[in-house]
């Protein structure tokens, strides 16, 4: 089961994207230094379809991308909410940060328009930094085709 504890609407997470970020809790990682520590306490609310949608519907004609921050602990029900958000928002776009190092076996990742993955090191530092572990990828929902595009969090 998904659990949310809170949302908003933010401008960096997600490339050119007016995003609806929503935090996950219930997360396995427990990364040191994690700046969101909270998240993994088993906190919130369930989110299901009908409550992302009513979520989603709120700011449907301000944002760009729903963005789920989160959701290691059952991320194939991470794809039933991206579907049922598709079919109801088909022109908004679907995004996932993960502290994996990589996906499940059998992912289906084109159901996503991004994806981050990498688990916070505080050596390595945000996806800001050029060193950091942590990847950004643009999917090609058609091909499934993943595009490192990191290096657009990095300033110039």
């Amino acid at each position: 089961m998904l659990k949310y504890v809170n949302h908003d609407i933010v401008f960096q997470e997600y490339p050119d994207e007016v995003t609806l970020a929503i935090n996950l809790s219930r997360c396995p990682n427990h990364c040191p230094g994690c700046h969101s520590a909270y998240l993994a306490d088993d906190i919130g609310d369930a989110l299901t379809a009908e409550r992302l949608l009513a979520l989603a519907g709120g700011y449907a004609a301000e944002i760009t991308c729903v963005g789920f921050q989160g959701g290691d602990n059952d991320p194939f029900a991470l794809l039933l909410l991206a579907d049922a958000l598709r079919e109801v928002f088909p022109n908004i776009k679907v995004g996932w940060y993960s502290g994996r190092q990589e996906l499940p076996e059998g992912f289906p990742v084109r159901k996503f328009d991004y994806v981050k993955l990498g688990p916070w090191l505080t050596a390595c530092g945000p996806l800001g930094s050029p060193s950091t572990n942590q990847r950004f990828y643009r999917i090609d929902r058609t091909t499934g085709q993943m595009t490192d595009v990191t290096s657009r969090f990095w300033k110039k």
